[in-house]
């Protein structure tokens, strides 16, 4: 079986790595014997079935959500294990597809204009004018 990402990527299951704990929050007697909280894990870095530009890509899409160069899922919405693993599969699907179809944007540097350095600047005099008058003095 695969996850489909799109029609040119799906990515094989073996591919991702799976944990199971128990979840919190309510759940009445089976509490504290069933497993339903689900983390996907899915490393980017030694992927056999993305090439070198969609790697990259990730890397710099999601580069605060990595550790490790892998993608990290936790769901624990339901109450079965089942239910979770489907929606982490789902949520991992749509978070690579958004990332890959990403356009990166870059920001072009400016400087500020004249007019915006002086007034700057006359805002900082009339400032420490106001805190200078407020200091205390003894008579000279």
């Amino acid at each position: 079986m695969n996850l489909f990402i799109n029609t040119n990527l799906s990515i094989p299951y073996k591919e991702f790595r799976w944990r199971f704990s128990r979840s919190s929050g309510s759940g009445g007697q089976k509490v504290n014997k069933t497993s339903s909280k689900v983390e996907i894990i899915f490393d980017i870095k030694n992927s056999k079935f993305l090439n070198d530009f969609q790697k990259i890509k990730l890397r710099n899409n999601l580069n605060k959500k990595l550790v490790n160069d892998c993608i990290s899922i936790v769901v624990q919405d339901q109450r079965t294990q089942g239910y979770n693993r489907q929606l982490a599969l789902k949520r991992m699907a749509k978070l690579i597809k958004e990332s890959l179809n990403k356009k990166q944007i870059f920001r072009i540097k400016t400087k500020p204009s004249r007019s915006a350095q002086n007034k700057r600047i006359e805002e900082k005099k009339k400032r420490s004018e106001l805190k200078n008058n407020r200091r205390f003095r003894y008579f000279e």
